[in-house]
């Protein structure tokens, strides 16, 4: 640290860029885009635009409090993975404090937001950030770890219905069921890249406990599993046609992001993991919003 202001753990704007790349704030499009259709599918169209900003306030305030709570949490773990002791934690670019401060922050943004939506969605505010803390722990005891961090997506749908409209209809939990199996796939999958070290440190994960090549079949069975319930999900829900288009056109991607790695080959992971999943997102809910807006 260099200055006094990370030594004091106080925010500035230089540590505030440092905190957002740090939680790799421009993947915040990794789910964005289920929420944004899940509004407008609600809506059978174009949704009322300060619910729409606020379901995104809300959206982006989660993910910020989750990743802020993973960086805090596993700060030692990452310190001891030659892969992660450059996060800004273990160099000490932030300091735990800073972190916690903007962590609290990202929690109020959430808290107002969802205050502003319907009474059962502030209600039940506290349970997405329950399971963004409680994440980071599973690893430490369950190969099923990815599975909570899919947990988190699977809330993002109903919690858009119930909150544009106060109700639940099953399609909206069938996409949120659709869209833990798209994460917990695609973390199987970066989960790879640490099988060695967390075996070393007794971490759990699948591909620790399983071997890579047995971690893949099980990301693709989760990928292909997503495809289907995002289909039936679209068939009861009555969706669109471009509704149909976009759960193809993912199907098609998720097949392009698994050909990018193998048990022998894993040089492409970063590709299959951040590019391919933020460009799936986005061409799924596109098609998505525009076949519910024409």
């Amino acid at each position: 640290m260099t200055d006094s202001a990370t030594q004091s753990g106080i925010p500035g704007w230089h540590h505030l860029l440092l905190f957002l790349e740090s939680i790799k704030f421009e993947h915040s499009v990794f789910a964005l885009p289920f929420a944004i259709l899940a509004a407008f599918i609600s809506a059978s169209g174009m949704p009322e635009w300060t619910g729409l900003l606020w379901v995104i306030f809300a959206m982006v305030g989660m993910r910020t409090f989750g990743m802020a709570a993973n960086r805090l949490i596993d700060a030692k773990i990452d310190a001891r993975n030659p892969r992660t002791a450059t996060r800004a934690i273990p160099a000490g670019t932030i300091s735990q404090r800073a972190m916690i401060i903007y962590m609290a922050i990202a929690g109020l943004i959430f808290a107002a937001a969802t205050s502003q939506l319907d009474p059962v969605t502030w209600a039940l505010a506290p349970i997405p950030l329950a399971v963004m803390i409680g994440y980071p722990y599973l690893k430490r005891f369950t190969w099923l770890a990815h599975f909570g961090m899919g947990a988190v997506y699977l809330i993002v749908p109903p919690a858009v219905s119930l909150a544009l409209t106060g109700t639940l209809p099953l399609g909206f939990v069938l996409i949120g069921i659709g869209s833990m199996a798209w994460v917990a796939g695609f973390d199987v999958l970066y989960a790879t890249a640490d099988f060695k070290v967390d075996r070393e440190q007794g971490l759990h994960s699948i591909p620790s406990r399983f071997g890579i090549p047995a971690a893949l079949v099980i990301s693709r069975l989760l990928h292909a599993s997503a495809v289907i319930l995002l289909a039936i999900a679209g068939v009861i829900l009555e969706a669109s046609t471009l509704y149909s288009v976009g759960v193809l056109a993912a199907a098609v991607l998720l097949a392009y992001e698994q050909s990018l790695v193998s048990s022998t080959d894993l040089s492409k992971l970063n590709m299959a993991f951040f590019t391919m999943n933020g460009v799936i997102a986005v061409v799924f809910g596109t098609f998505v919003v525009i076949g519910e807006v024409i």
